[in-house]
């Protein structure tokens, strides 16, 4: 058994320990509610700004935006954004990330593509250094506040090398926040763009039957003109799915390092209740030594 002083070292110890990874789990718990409103204001966005290219989009002016166009013989080449956090201390956090980011490449190459990886957080940037693996272009500088301007400085590049047909697909790997104790890693394509499905006629208009008669009477007149709204919503829907991926993946990250810093914590709380009942029978057994010595030389001088 160990002597009370170690014990009581080692209690101090993961005393201060504790102390730390509690104020981590406050500070991750005021930042995630922060996080969690920005996720939701980019989530709103990005749905107005679907339902409108869902509204414009038809086959034939597909036709004339880039950013629209399908590979026809498959995927060639492909970029994969793996978006890290620049910290650690938050779990499995960036492990799961990192290996969702490998099975998608893996996934691509056995298609026959050539993979550009992109790796925005120095979680990432370190693993895929540590295997040597070549990388298109790596960022540190965004941590857990992205901004539009951000997204637009990862975007921009790959939407010109898309516009041009050296890139054939653009994906993103990020980190979905679900709640603060669901995060999983997700794939998303960004490029390119997949308008959603809206419910058409048989001459590719829009089907309004289920609209009151009062309004199905109203003749839309688009001003500027549908191909001018999609050329400048197009680029803007692009710029902000990855936005929205940042933000998601910071909010995550706040949420599995409160989670881990709560576990720790409580971890932290069980150690110490062993070492405090520990050192209890130690002392409680010193003590008792000393007695016995103490009775043992007495009865010794008696005699």
């Amino acid at each position: 058994m160990a002597k009370p002083r170690e014990l009581k070292r080692r209690i101090r110890s993961v005393q201060n320990t504790r102390k730390i990874t509690k104020t981590m789990e406050l500070v991750s718990t005021s930042k995630l509610k922060r996080a969690q409103d920005r996720v939701v204001g980019a989530r709103r966005y990005a749905q107005a700004l679907a339902e409108v290219i869902g509204d414009l989009y038809s086959p034939a002016l597909a036709e004339r935006f880039p950013l629209l166009r399908q590979p026809a013989h498959g995927v060639k080449r492909a970029a994969v954004v793996l978006i890290t956090s620049n910290r650690g201390l938050c779990g499995a956090f960036n492990a799961n990330l990192i290996r969702e980011a490998r099975r998608r490449m893996k996934e691509l190459e056995d298609q026959g593509a050539q993979v550009d990886l992109h790796l925005l957080g120095k979680k990432g940037i370190g693993f895929f250094k540590f295997t040597r693996r070549p990388v298109a272009s790596q960022r540190i500088d965004i941590g857990d506040r992205p901004t539009a301007a951000h997204a637009a400085d990862v975007m921009e590049p790959l939407m010109a090398q898309f516009t041009a047909g050296t890139l054939d697909a653009v994906d993103v790997v990020f980190a979905k926040f679900n709640s603060a104790v669901s995060t999983p890693p997700t794939t998303l394509r960004i490029l390119p763009v997949t308008p959603p499905k809206a419910e058409r006629g048989k001459n590719g208009t829009m089907d309004r039957s289920n609209v009151p008669s009062v309004h199905r009477s109203i003749n839309y007149i688009l001003k500027p003109s549908a191909e001018a709204i999609l050329e400048s919503l197009l680029p803007l829907y692009v710029r902000n799915q990855m936005y929205r991926a940042l933000v998601e993946t910071a909010a995550a990250e706040h949420g599995a390092r409160r989670t881990a810093m709560k576990n720790a914590t409580d971890a932290g709380g069980d150690m110490l209740d062993l070492l405090q009942r520990t050192f209890n029978r130690a002392r409680q057994g010193q003590i008792t030594q000393e007695l016995a010595e103490i009775v043992g030389g007495a009865e010794a001088l008696n005699g």
